[in-house]
């Protein structure tokens, strides 16, 4: 799926929109990050949906920002276009594409991509990758083929190092799939939040698994 160039502007406006909405634009659109050591791009083949806190029109028990505004997770009510790169499991960072108006919090997950520049300088980055497919199938795996860590967070994803370009053509709705998202428990991992959306037949589509409960 090609790309097309289109203002920052133009993009930001379209990134600005409700998530769930935004998110079959975004699948197919190409993600750069440029450094010293090179470039790697990333076709977005799988992208999660989340959104806001308890009491707010949108209320979001799967989203970091359910308890409300942390400084953790300020990027997710900043303006879209900018990235939220968050830790977890202490080894691994998952990177984000703020959306919405500023002062909402809303973003989409960056689950899975296929690495389409680059491909040399994410393998050294990800040696125990077997093959390129699975380079970023993975939002822990695509944060570390493009190099993002927390200090990326807050960071513009429309202005360099970075950049954004949208597909020339949005995926066909009977391309696109959707489904609950993967590893989020409790309410917000059933079927009344299905924003996992991804490019069906995809190869570099993640695995679904779901959540784990959690000991009262």
């Amino acid at each position: 799926m090609t790309t097309q160039s289109q203002s920052t502007e133009a993009i930001r406006a379209i990134l600005s929109g409700d998530p769930r909405d935004v998110a079959p634009l975004l699948l197919g659109a190409v993600l750069s990050h440029r450094t010293p050591e090179g470039t790697v791009s990333v076709r977005l083949s799988e992208v999660e949906a989340y959104l806001g806190p308890r009491g707010s029109a949108h209320p979001d028990p799967g989203s970091h920002t359910f308890g409300g505004p942390t400084a953790r997770n300020a990027p997710m009510f900043g303006p879209a276009g900018h990235l939220y790169v968050y830790f977890t499991y202490g080894m691994h960072y998952c990177a984000n594409i703020v959306c919405g108006p500023d002062g909402v919090a809303s973003a989409l997950l960056l689950r899975a991509g296929e690495v389409v520049a680059g491909q040399a300088l994410a393998q050294s980055r990800r040696p125990a990758s077997k093959s390129l497919t699975d380079l970023a199938s993975g939002p822990a795996r695509l944060a570390s083929a493009m190099g993002l860590t927390t200090a990326d967070s807050g960071r513009d994803a429309l202005a360099e190092p970075f950049g954004l370009e949208l597909p020339v053509t949005p995926a066909a709705p009977s391309a696109v799939a959707s489904g609950l998202r993967v590893g989020v428990s409790g309410d917000g991992g059933s079927t009344d939040y299905p924003w996992r959306f991804w490019l069906d037949g995809d190869p570099t589509v993640s695995r679904y698994k779901p959540g784990r409960s959690r000991a009262v």
